[in-house]
């Protein structure tokens, strides 16, 4: 597939990193050329320094025979007309953009985007992907990252195992003897700043970063079973009242149980904006970094603080702070992925990364049809794929035991019509099913092979 992606920062480096890997023909497009420099110099790609909405510009990043255009600038314009144009010269068959500001993504205007007036495939809204990534820590506390999958019914936990875990030092095997009718499998084990995915007769030890796929019905017992605390959230101090803070707020207002949330933020016209756009949310002015603000918010009272400025080193800071507090939870939206070493000492519970976030809906977007969810994990090192079994696949009609899945590759859940069931050997795989499965990033290639889906949908 000859791919063009438009804009050289962290998010379309990251895309395309992810594509040149899959032996994709990819394209970076950007005005900066230093960021060009970077992208052909440590990835398989070509490289076009200029401005990516410029006709001549995509005539010479290939745009004639492009299967796919991804428009990930800085800036919305530049992204939309960059569409326009790859749409109307070139006929480019799919055209992706993301777009930040909220006018633009207002379901009033969905006409908008229309083949007709302004033709976008898939619009992306950073802001809103981070925003539903913050929802869904505060719904699973005790975890530093997470992800539903199945239409809601599985998810993907990321947990911390210290040294009161219960089940430290046991073989994996043994969790089903010990607790047959919980939904939970280990896919993934990060152990000394290395990425693995477990077998059988693997132990977890103290100090391990683990990935587990669960039921959702299942979620506060597993939780429980690998020593974490299952405490509801009812009191949530959000730092930052720009468009993540207030979609998060937002959310929050709309839930049926009883949530209480306060907003701080330093500049008047957001604060305001904010305030007038919520509810029962109290907005206070003010500087999150102010220890009498916190004060004045009951951060000793709160049950977990999430902070989402845009400067990762203030949602640090107030993270820290606020668990000093006595906050019990913190999380803090890092932008810097060099950074998220630093959330264990610090004692930072999760944090979010907008950059893989984006990432995965923009990889999600790309894999359309039989792929139905993606998921990124670390620094691109995994992925969690969610699909639909063709009957044409390997695996349709066997076993999993029967089927030769590569080393990095564990399947976490399958959903058979809408249930979703625990994978055990002798379960057996038809067409039409949903397959959730940890691949690491060597093994992609492979899981393609397995669920044969043409290049088309990729």
């Amino acid at each position: 597939m000859k791919v063009i992606i438009c804009g050289g920062g962290q998010v379309g480096w990251q895309i395309a990193r992810q594509l040149s890997s899959e032996r994709n023909d990819v394209t970076v497009v950007d005005y900066n050329p230093d960021l060009v420099r970077r992208a052909t110099d440590t990835l398989d790609v070509q490289g076009i320094v200029g401005f990516a909405s410029y006709p001549d510009v995509l005539e010479k990043a290939g745009a004639r025979d492009a299967d796919l255009i991804i428009a990930a600038t800085h800036s919305d314009e530049v992204n939309m007309v960059t569409c326009q144009v790859a749409h109307s010269v070139f006929s480019v068959p799919r055209k992706i953009a993301r777009l930040r500001a909220q006018s633009y993504l207002d379901a009033i205007y969905s006409d908008l985007y229309r083949r007709d007036h302004l033709p976008i495939d898939v619009v992306i809204s950073p802001e809103r992907e981070v925003a539903e990534a913050a929802l869904q820590r505060l719904a699973a506390p005790s975890t530093f990252d997470t992800e539903s999958f199945m239409l809601g019914k599985a998810q993907l936990l990321g947990m911390a195992l210290d040294e009161d875990c219960p089940v430290l030092n046991t073989p994996l095997r043994q969790l089903n003897e010990l607790f047959p009718t919980l939904r939970v499998i280990v896919v993934g084990v990060r152990r000394e700043e290395r990425l693995f995915a477990p077998e059988p007769g693997d132990q977890l030890f103290a100090g391990d970063q683990i990935y587990v796929f669960c039921h959702s019905e299942d979620v506060n017992r597993a939780l429980e079973i690998f020593g974490k605390k299952t405490k509801k959230q009812e009191r949530i101090v959000i730092i930052g009242g720009g468009n993540v803070g207030l979609g998060v707020a937002r959310a929050l207002e709309m839930r049926t149980d009883r949530v209480r949330a306060k907003i701080i933020e330093k500049a008047r016209p957001v604060a305001e904006r904010a305030a007038d756009s919520l509810e029962r949310t109290i907005v206070l002015h003010g500087d999150g970094m102010d220890m009498d603000m916190l004060t004045e918010a009951a951060i000793d009272r709160a049950d977990a603080l999430l902070a989402v400025t845009d400067d990762d080193k203030t949602n640090l800071l107030v993270a820290v702070r606020a668990k000093q507090a006595g906050c019990h939870m913190s999380i803090a939206l890092v932008n810097d992925p060099t950074l998220a070493p630093l959330m264990g000492p610090l004692d930072i519970d999760a944090y979010i990364n907008p950059r893989a976030t984006t990432v995965s809906s923009i990889l999600r977007h790309i894999r359309h049809g039989r792929v139905r969810q993606i998921y990124s994990i670390g620094d691109a090192e995994a992925e969690v794929i969610e699909a639909q079994i063709l009957s044409t696949s390997p695996m349709a009609g066997r076993q999993i035991k029967e089927i030769e899945f590569p080393e990095g590759v564990l399947v976490g859940a399958v959903m058979k019509g809408d249930k979703v069931l625990k994978p055990t050997g002798d379960l057996r795989l038809e067409a039409g099913d949903y397959v959730g499965l940890f691949a690491m990033a060597s093994d992609v290639r492979e899981v393609e092979r397995l669920l044969q889906v043409s290049i088309d949908f990729f």
